[in-house]
């Protein structure tokens, strides 16, 4: 609590503060200029664009006209109003998506600048140090009492600007991507305008979701998170376009610029499990333009497709460059044709058990070895022996020679490792 001042100290000490208040108004430009610059160079996201660098300057000097006039005049803090310009700064930020911090650490950094202003201003203009000392505590107090009630009102206003503007925004984007999805034709400057994404560049397309649907699961941040992450494990060029299917879906884009060759999938994996979240993730290949934007989705949607029929059986992450992927996503387009036809090519090797599992794990790997036992081994990382071993039991439970109707073999075989369960046959009692 501060000590009670005698009667004509008092007035001495508002006289003070009355007179560096008036000189606040006075130099309000010249501190205004100092003050931005100041910002500028602290904050680098109040630097964006020289529009925004004016509003800033702006705003910075009708806070301290308002300052001014409510040290000089006393007015209640309670009938303080945010002034128009510095409103219309905060809006300009959320429309930017400009963090919310940046706006509030420009008013706290804004409040150190004009106390310590203050404070010289008192040493040069009084020589009593009791009258200087409880000059500054009234001005401390008052300046942090405003900043107080601005950044209050600044923080409702930016928050409700933020949300009209991004379901405004999300509803334009909405409008840009179902054209774009839909193969229908764009101006293309338009639309990266739109999506905030350059469409004239190569593209991956990347399906997120979560298999969590309880209230620990992985919410959209997380999930803008990992598409941010697996950006950086392929190198994507500048920021992958989000876009939020529903509450544990996203579609996702990475921008590749020129690159044309083959995706890391092992760092897309890796980005993936770092997360520690149930979340699953399916990719398209990389292709070109517009037209290569809706084509890498649409491969990943089919990805997707496999992973979701796969179910508790489907892999972190599941790529449409695979062969095997492209395969099971035509098979998985009807799931009883291909259950049927799982259950005609490979009989008793059919059946869902961990046994029956192993030998067709091994088949696939040899046919796609081309029938070499030494290769296979070293695929599975078994004894030759032990691959030649399971092959033959793998033909046993068929009941047919390996290349009897071999093309439906390979791709029951393909069916069973990708779509699992859906076209296995259950186990007897």
């Amino acid at each position: 609590m501060a000590a009670e001042i005698p009667d004509g100290l008092d007035r001495r000490v508002a006289a003070l503060v009355t007179e560096v208040a008036t000189a606040l108004g006075a130099r309000a430009h010249e501190l205004t200029v100092a003050l931005a610059a100041a910002l500028s160079d602290a904050i680098e996201d109040v630097r964006d664009g020289p529009l925004i660098l004016d509003l800033l300057g702006a705003s910075v000097e009708s806070n301290l006209e308002m300052l001014a006039d409510t040290l000089r005049y006393g007015i209640p803090i309670e009938e303080i109003s945010t002034p128009a310009v510095a409103e219309e700064y905060a809006r300009r930020l959320a429309q930017r998506g400009i963090s919310l911090n940046a706006l509030v650490r420009a008013y706290r950094l804004g409040q150190q600048h004009v106390v310590d202003w203050a404070f010289s201003e008192i040493a040069q203009r009084e020589p009593d140090s009791r009258v200087a000392f409880a000059a500054g505590q009234r001005i401390v107090a008052s300046t942090f009492n405003y900043i107080d009630r601005i950044t209050e009102q600044i923080v409702d206003q930016y928050e409700t600007e933020l949300e009209r503007w991004m379901a405004t925004r999300n509803t334009v984007r909405s409008v840009t991507l179902e054209d774009l999805l839909g193969g229908r034709r764009i101006d293309a400057s338009s639309a990266e305008a739109s999506l905030g994404y350059r469409l004239r560049q190569n593209h991956l397309g990347v399906v997120l979701w979560s298999a969590n649907h309880g209230p620990s699961g992985a919410d959209l941040r997380q999930l803008e998170r990992v598409v941010d992450g697996m950006s950086e494990a392929v190198g994507g060029i500048g920021a992958p376009l989000f876009f939020a299917k529903d509450r544990l879906t996203a579609w996702g884009w990475i921008g590749l610029g020129r690159k044309v060759e083959p995706v890391d999938t092992d760092g897309l994996s890796a980005a993936l499990r770092s997360t520690g979240k149930d979340l699953f993730a399916a990719v398209g290949t990389p292709a070109a333009s517009p037209p290569g934007f809706r084509t890498s989705h649409l491969e990943a949607v089919r990805a997707q497709q496999v992973a979701l029929i796969a179910k508790e059986g489907a892999r972190g992450l599941t790529s449409y460059a695979d062969p095997q992927v492209r395969v099971a996503a035509l098979l998985a387009a009807d799931v009883e044709v291909a259950r049927r036809m799982v259950d005609r090519a490979l009989g008793a090797l059919a059946a869902d058990t961990d046994h029956a599992d192993r030998l067709r794990d091994t088949l696939l790997t040899f046919l796609t070895a081309k029938g070499s036992y030494t290769a296979t081994s070293e695929l599975v990382h078994l004894h030759k022996n032990t691959v030649k071993y399971r092959v033959d039991k793998a033909l046993e439970e068929r009941a047919r020679p390996l290349d009897d109707e071999r093309l439906d073999l390979e791709f029951a075989l393909i069916a069973c490792r990708w779509l699992g369960r859906a076209v296995l046959t259950p186990p007897g009692p």
